[in-house]
């Protein structure tokens, strides 16, 4: 299983993955953002489902953007889908024959030449996309349900990119505690508003096990906090 989180607010853009790679009872480290960047183009590409078919749609992708220009994201972004599309063309009987299933979803952010904006799009197995707009600052692909309560209090478009970095790791320790198949160490990728520049950094477990050691005991903490009242009123019939 995979964890990768893009948020995007107004200062820009962040993505978060994991690195764990599952194939049968082996276990590897293997990288899950691809970033390409030059002058005036900015964009990284994160995917969740098999291996296989994401190596070969990256390899293709990027091959066409030694020949090919684009000025805007969602031009990108087609383009990629369009790889994606062509290797379901070419291996999804053989996959689906073997018992595998073609899941792979990429969340894709960035911002190209005459991109007014930074942009985040979650494209699909099929190839089409939704870009993300005001109200929806975050996408999760991959292990999608215990990492969101965080995000969904915490983070609007007006959050920092520091926030939401340290929202998206909470966020992600969250999955990773509750999930075996989810774990260190995480690639970030930060992108600040109209720099043309993405920034990458690399967290192993001992750099932030202390901030998830944190957490816990400030959870438990808060936790000791709430009001009891409403529990008395059930618990009082036991008298």
């Amino acid at each position: 299983m995979t964890y990768c989180l893009g948020i995007k607010v107004k200062e820009g853009l962040l993505a978060i993955a994991d690195t764990r790679i599952t194939s049968g009872t082996d276990t590897t480290v293997k990288k899950k953002i691809s970033i390409e960047q030059k002058d005036g183009f900015s964009l990284f590409i994160m995917t969740s489902g098999l291996r296989s078919t994401r190596d070969k749609a990256i390899v293709y992708f990027t091959e066409l953007l030694e020949t090919t220009e684009f000025n805007k994201m969602y031009k990108a972004v087609n383009a990629f889908g369009e790889q994606i599309k062509r290797v379901v063309r070419e291996d999804k009987e053989f996959l689906e024959k073997a018992g595998f299933n073609f899941d792979l979803h990429s969340i894709i952010g960035g911002q190209l030449k005459d991109d007014d904006e930074h942009k985040l799009f979650l494209l699909y197995p099929e190839g089409n996309w939704v870009e993300l707009g005001q109200g929806a600052p975050f996408i999760i692909i991959g292990n999608t349900g215990h990492g969101k309560p965080i995000l969904n209090r915490t983070l609007t478009e007006d959050s920092t990119l520091k926030l939401a970095l340290k929202t998206g790791f909470l966020s992600f320790d969250s999955t990773r505690v509750s999930s075996n198949n989810v774990d260190f160490p995480i690639d970030v990728a930060i992108y600040k508003k109209d720099s043309f520049h993405i920034v990458e950094q690399r967290y192993e477990k001992k750099d932030l096990e202390m901030i998830s050691t944190q957490w816990a005991e400030e959870l438990k903490a808060a936790l000791e906090h709430v009001s009891e009242d409403w529990i008395n009123k059930a618990f009082d019939k036991l008298t």
